[in-house]
């Protein structure tokens, strides 16, 4: 874990965003407007630490928080432009990261690294039964 942050960590030094917002960031970023349940499963991040997270990059101006339509009771979260300018700031240094880890251990072992990390954050009553 420490080999792939580390880059990232000294990517992200200068521009005020931590891992864990940059994380978010990602997440939102691939998966559109989502409730905060979704972006802590799909961030590896507590509910409880992703709200104080979400409090701060909403008032940073990194997301964007509203009720769902649907439900009135649920809120979702979207990622604003300046999240994106963050995200687009980062594009090239975050690619170069990801293709010098690819140099290092190829394609298959990142695939199947990937493939073993997704079991470990599935629902473990769902563990196994993923169709293909």
């Amino acid at each position: 874990r420490e080999q792939v942050m580390e880059p990232i960590r000294a990517m992200l030094a200068d521009s005020g965003v931590t891992e864990q917002k940059w994380r978010v960031l990602r997440v939102l970023e691939e998966a559109g407007e989502i409730e905060p349940t979704v972006i802590a499963r799909e961030a590896c991040l507590h509910l409880p630490s992703l709200s104080r997270i979400l409090k701060t990059m909403e008032q940073d101006g990194l997301v964007q928080r509203r009720e769902d339509e649907q439900d009135r009771r649920k809120t979702v979260i979207a990622i604003s432009e300046a999240g994106r300018a963050i995200l687009g700031e980062h594009a090239a240094q975050s690619a170069a990261i990801l293709v010098d880890i690819e140099r290092r251990l190829g394609t298959e072992k990142i695939e199947a690294m990937l493939d073993l990390l997704e079991e470990l954050t599935d629902d473990p009553g769902q563990a196994g039964s993923k169709e293909a």
